[in-house]
């Protein structure tokens, strides 16, 4: 049997968030001490142990808690959620780098930002011997591969919808 204070002391976790925790549901002890103190199992520690990995993806802790208590196909649409979540977050925050990137109009920011543009990788696939039918190949089977992956390296490119749409278009053999 585990204490509060050992939960505590194992998750770094404060009382308080234990407290919290038993009053929503999410984790309540097993059994209490003859004083009064709350016991927790095993189970409850890893229980403990999945609730924290969960909120470190960003579930909210009703989202938790339905993962946790409901059925499998509950935890994939949730998680798939939060992934779509993620994907449209990090989108969000690659057109705001781009857009500090050109407002500072620093072109050795961009080395240093992490973040690569339409006209580098062109750049990198030319040097490497690659003509442009050997791109427009690479584009196809990258779009029959992973369609949605595809997009999202294009837009990590910077390349507008419009020019995304046409590529994505002729890579997948549909005309517009």
């Amino acid at each position: 049997m585990y204490t509060i204070g050992q939960l505590v002391y194992s998750f770094g976790l404060s009382r308080s968030t234990l407290l919290y925790y038993d009053k929503i549901g999410l984790l309540q002890p097993s059994a209490r001490s003859e004083a009064g103190y709350r016991l927790y199992t095993q189970k409850e520690y890893d229980r403990l142990a999945q609730i924290l990995i969960y909120k470190e993806s960003g579930l909210s802790l009703a989202q938790v808690a339905e993962v946790l208590d409901g059925a499998e196909n509950t935890t994939a649409r949730i998680l798939e959620h939060r992934l779509e979540s993620l994907n449209q977050e990090i989108s969000g925050l690659r057109k705001k780098q781009r857009l500090i990137l050109h407002m500072l109009g620093q072109e050795t920011l961009f080395r240093s930002a992490k973040v690569m543009n339409k006209e580098q990788w062109v750049g990198i696939l030319s040097a490497c011997g690659m003509s442009e039918e050997d791109m427009r190949q690479w584009h196809i089977e990258f779009e029959r591969a992973l369609p949605e992956v595809h997009s999202d390296f294009l837009e990590s490119l910077g390349i507008e919808k419009e020019e995304r749409t046409k590529i994505k278009s002729w890579s997948s053999g549909k005309t517009t």
